[in-house]
């Protein structure tokens, strides 16, 4: 089943789950009490909406007090809503928590208006999955190879903030020709304009497209264009990474910023201000959540390779990446605008 899909049926597990409680302590501040997951996408629009649901699933069975888990989709602003909401309205007591945009921390760096948060103070739950996306082109598309884009235009569906980011820096960095296409709701509807020939290229976890169109790859109705993280997938040791289109070493650092959000992925995250308790026993019922045989099994049912990250080292990733040299950020910040 494509991942995009599974949300809409997760819905009605998340909800039987929630009408029928794993065994667990009964005691614990969740006794009674329901634990809200915003997520910064539509129902059934992508991965992060897919993840959200399905940890929604297993991470009450590992709360004491098993409360019932709501998914609460929250799209907009490229998932500035989301993030916004979580940080400035969301009670911190433990019982809101979010999947946001990976690349929000972007956001906060760039000094984006409309973001109203700080995730340096937001409490970093853990990671399911990181996101070593892959550019990839219809078959048809005059760009075969990521050099025929420095020549001939590509249109490339772009939906969520992270993408909007990086190839919008990609343009005017080194000189690719992409028209970017933003108003579609997700990579599901992407990949559907992708076949009727409305867009040329979209870019999605390689995990993932390897997988739902595994058929496409065999019969070499996309090629693979370029891979977003800084570490190469072992099965596509031909592909360029982002960095790898640097000229120089000012070039280099700013591709390597706009490789960081792969490494946050799709992740859980509370509010600022958290009781550290709470923060603690959320971040242990995660990390109990992914070791679940019961979840890995539903993982294995959507055919998810799974990379967790506790939270802990995740809260290191976002604080790092603000270590950057301000000659860097300001040109990076130049680029989008």
């Amino acid at each position: 089943m494509p991942i995009w899909r599974i949300g809409i049926f997760a819905a009605a597990l998340a909800a039987c789950s929630a009408a029928a409680p794993l065994p667990a302590a009964a005691g614990g501040f969740y006794a009674g009490k329901t634990l809200q997951i915003i997520v910064s996408s539509d129902v059934g629009a992508d991965s992060y909406d897919a993840l959200s649901r399905l940890v929604g699933r297993h991470i009450g069975a590992h709360l004491a007090g098993n409360p019932s888990i709501v998914v609460r989709n929250m799209p907009g602003g490229g998932g500035i809503l989301a993030a916004n909401t979580l940080y400035n309205i969301a009670p911190r007591d433990g019982t809101v928590i979010g999947m946001l945009d990976q690349s929000i921390y972007q956001d906060q760096l760039f000094k984006v208006p409309q973001l109203k948060a700080d995730v340096t103070k937001m409490n970093w739950i853990g990671r399911v999955i990181s996101n070593d996306a892959v550019l990839f082109a219809w078959h048809a598309a005059a760009v075969k190879r990521i050099d025929d884009a420095f020549g001939k235009q590509l249109i490339v569906c772009s939906t969520g903030s992270s993408s909007q980011l990086r190839w919008t820096m990609l343009k005017e960095l080194v000189g690719v020709k992409f028209k970017l296409v933003t108003g579609y709701k997700g990579s599901g509807d992407c990949l559907i304009a992708l076949e009727r020939g409305e867009v040329e290229a979209l870019s999605m976890p390689w995990p993932v497209i390897r997988v739902i169109r595994a058929a496409w790859l065999r019969d070499k109705k996309v090629n693979v264009l370029l891979q977003t993280g800084l570490d190469k997938a072992p099965d596509l040791p031909e592909v360029p990474r982002l960095v790898d289109l640097a000229r120089n070493e000012e070039q280099r650092q700013i591709l390597e910023l706009f490789s960081q959000p792969e490494k946050i992925g799709r992740s859980l995250v509370a509010p600022p201000a958290l009781p550290p308790q709470r923060t603690a026993e959320l971040r242990a019922a995660f990390a109990a959540t992914v070791s679940d045989p019961d979840f890995r099994a539903d993982a294995a049912q959507m055919r998810l390779d799974l990379s967790p990250l506790p939270g802990d080292r995740l809260q290191a990733i976002i604080n790092k990446s603000f270590d950057y040299p301000a000659a860097i950020l300001a040109k990076a910040k130049a680029l989008l605008h």
